[in-house]
């Protein structure tokens, strides 16, 4: 946690926005510095991370790469993202891509979920049962799976 809390603010928005591509929450992470703890840091960024905006929600899924698919940038977010999606095997692509394709129509941005520890069965079954949620019932579960997703990637930025 030390590096972290004495880590320059110009190295270390860099690495947040990888986490969560969100100015306000990068903003509030910053600012909550020093944590006493792994557990601190992780409250606070499960706080910062809730009740996004529809705007900052898109804009942060907008980096992520589609469930089976590989991300097109480099980098540490590339990396996090093929260890994530680690549970998706090559026999799933070509089902993946047709209900990430009917997701993206029914809701027009794509479909986003923690994938750390899910199979790709897991994940099909989790798209498939979202398919029914209302545009903006289906934004607030997005908010609650880029919460998921920093607070891994913030666990794996401070190696922990």
């Amino acid at each position: 946690m030390e590096s972290f809390n004495s880590a320059p603010e110009a190295e270390l928005r860099p690495l947040l926005t990888e986490c969560l591509a969100v100015p306000r929450w990068v903003d509030a992470m910053v600012a909550g510095r020093p944590y006493a703890s792994m557990d601190a840091l992780l409250a606070a960024s499960s706080v910062a991370a809730q009740g996004l905006s529809d705007e900052e929600v898109l804009g942060a899924i907008a980096g992520h790469p589609r469930i089976g698919e590989r991300q097109k940038t480099g980098g540490v977010s590339a990396k996090w993202s093929r260890s994530e999606q680690s549970g998706v095997d090559s026999s799933q692509a070509d089902r993946l891509a047709a209900a990430n394709a009917a997701y993206e129509d029914r809701f027009g941005h794509i479909y986003l979920v923690c994938a750390t520890g899910l199979s790709g069965a897991e994940m099909l079954d989790n798209l498939s049962s979202r398919m029914d949620n209302p545009p903006d019932v289906e934004l607030r579960v997005v908010n609650d799976e880029l919460a998921k997703i920093a607070a891994l990637r913030l666990q794996k930025l401070i190696g922990s």
